[in-house]
């Protein structure tokens, strides 16, 4: 079946050629501009030599060449290798070998990084956008306005559904980095799915806050807001006063993060500001406490906080929540159209449905990844028994919404008793003074693990770590509660906002 993940924008080019597509500080491009520069890049980028199914490290912030050079690669039948742009020259020179990635393009801020990476593998040319106004990058690199200059040829190349369109990294909290095969079908029907869903309007303006070179970003804010037809406002990173700026001044009616970005506007004082807009919040990426979902709820109540759950090798969205009525608050909702969801236990028996009954999940559909490129020993213990297992712990309640008890690598075990690092954070969020927590297990010679808190307060409290023990020993059982309190600045968190318990462990 032939299928082009730039088709979307294609349509919608067509169909409101006029439109704002992007807007960032005070530039606008519309469906049509993009689509033509996009065509461009694709044209130059072919004529350098590069072919059908060739890999294209792409190390960009959210900026509007972040999708110029996107649909460039998709509409020439490329593959996009995304980057995470604060990573070192190890890092960089790791994937680009492990990908193979014949070209790199980078920002003039990351570009010493990105060039001595590079420069441990053989073969990669390296195009460097620059900050506006400025024609400096290291030397042996080419400038990416140069790509430019090439002429629409107005086609894409008609790939196939099964065709890897982006090869997207894990994370690697348990080893190397491996590389996602995500299929433009996968692409697609992901981001169709999940925009249907949560009701997604043309009319719809989204905050694209959430990094584009994360699968959250890519498929729920980049790819959902092009599929219909919307607007996005690219925000470079997150910093709550450009993000609030961003909402009151474009009346942006989407806002999609991870629960740390709540959490921190949820805290802030918005008074004054007309945030009116919103209507509907979109989390993921980690579970979100039930403090924050109903404190936000309450000071933007025309906004509703829809959570759901998903994987880079899922494509992003595997279940939801698809609207207030029907959701469950703590719950990450049911499996999504055409994807089968299952826990089971540790020969993959499927269990019964109840808490007490907790396994790991695994999923099956249109959703999850060819496997792990050039990885074959990996792709076949991720599909055991023809399921792809997540190694996350959940359990499915009576009505077949599911829930996340915690990453199987996070499972505490002191004493021989199962301890769930969310559970204990779900009892230290409900401390009047605590604004962050993140539990996870030390090695201990005589229980085998201990559980340990690291907990950030919020501005102006105080709390002592012997009191935050006290609060969760009243409300948890003897095995369950931290003997460990560790009261710090902050928390530790990776480019989406996600609390790193890797660097914790550490």
């Amino acid at each position: 079946m032939s299928l082009n993940i730039a088709t979307m924008l294609r349509e919608s080019a067509r169909a409101t050629p006029d439109k704002p597509y992007v807007l960032v500080h005070d530039l606008s491009f519309t469906y049509a501009q993009v689509d033509e520069i996009s065509g461009r890049i694709a044209s130059a980028l072919l004529a350098t030599g590069l072919t059908r199914g060739d890999k294209v490290a792409v190390q960009l912030p959210n900026l509007p060449q972040f999708l110029f050079t996107y649909f460039g690669l998709m509409k020439a039948g490329l593959v996009m290798v995304p980057l995470n742009p604060l990573l070192k020259a190890a890092e960089i020179a790791y994937h680009l070998q492990d990908s193979d990635a014949r070209v790199l393009v980078t920002f003039e801020l990351f570009a010493d990084e990105a060039v001595k990476g590079a420069a441990q593998v053989e073969g990669v040319t390296t195009y460097v956008v620059n900050l506006p106004g400025n024609d400096v990058r290291p030397e042996g690199t080419r400038h990416y306005d140069e790509l430019y200059f090439a002429e629409d040829t107005r086609e894409i190349v008609p790939t196939d559904g099964d065709e890897t369109a982006v090869l997207l990294y894990t994370s690697g909290t348990t080893g190397k980095p491996k590389g996602a095969e995500l299929t433009h079908l996968n692409l697609y029907m992901n981001c169709t799915i999940a925009g249907q869903l949560f009701e997604f309007r043309d009319d719809d303006i989204g905050i694209a806050v959430l990094p584009l070179f994360h699968v959250f970003g890519l498929s729920s804010v980049l790819n959902v807001t092009t599929r219909f037809g919307g607007t996005m406002v690219l925000v470079p990173r997150f910093e709550l006063a450009p993000v609030v700026d961003a909402i009151e001044r474009h009346r942006a009616t989407i806002f999609s993060g991870v629960p740390t970005m709540y959490f921190g506007l949820l805290q802030m004082d918005t008074t004054g500001r007309d945030l009116s807009s919103l209507r509907v919040g979109v989390s993921g990426g980690a579970a979100i406490p039930g403090e924050v979902i109903r404190g936000f709820e309450e000071k933007f109540p025309g906004c509703v906080i829809l959570e759901g759950y998903g994987l880079s090798e899922s494509t992003s969205t595997t279940t939801f929540n698809v609207n207030a009525e029907q959701r469950k608050v703590l719950s990450i909702g049911k499996p999504i159209w055409g994807v089968t969801v299952q826990v089971v236990d540790e020969t993959d028996k499927p269990l019964p449905p109840g808490p007490e009954h907790i396994g790991e999940i695994v999923i099956r559909g249109h959703n999850i990844m060819k496997g792990y490129y050039k990885n074959p020993e990996a792709t076949a213990a991720a599909f055991a028994n023809g399921w792809f297992h997540t190694g996350d712990l959940g359990y499915a309640d009576e009505d077949g919404f599911l829930y996340i008890v915690d990453r199987k690598k996070d499972l505490v075990i002191r004493g021989g008793y199962n301890v769930y690092p969310r559970e204990v954070e779900e009892v230290l969020y409900e401390h009047t003074a605590v604004a962050e927590a993140a539990v996870i297990g030390r090695p201990d010679p005589k229980l085998g693990e201990e559980v340990v808190a690291f907990v950030a307060l919020k501005p102006g409290a105080s709390a002592e770590a012997d009191e935050l023990v006290a609060f969760c020993k009243e409300r948890m059982a003897a095995y369950k509660y931290p003997r460990e309190v560790r009261v710090v600045p902050e928390l530790p968190k990776g480019a989406t906002g996600k609390i790193l318990k890797k660097e914790l462990r550490g």
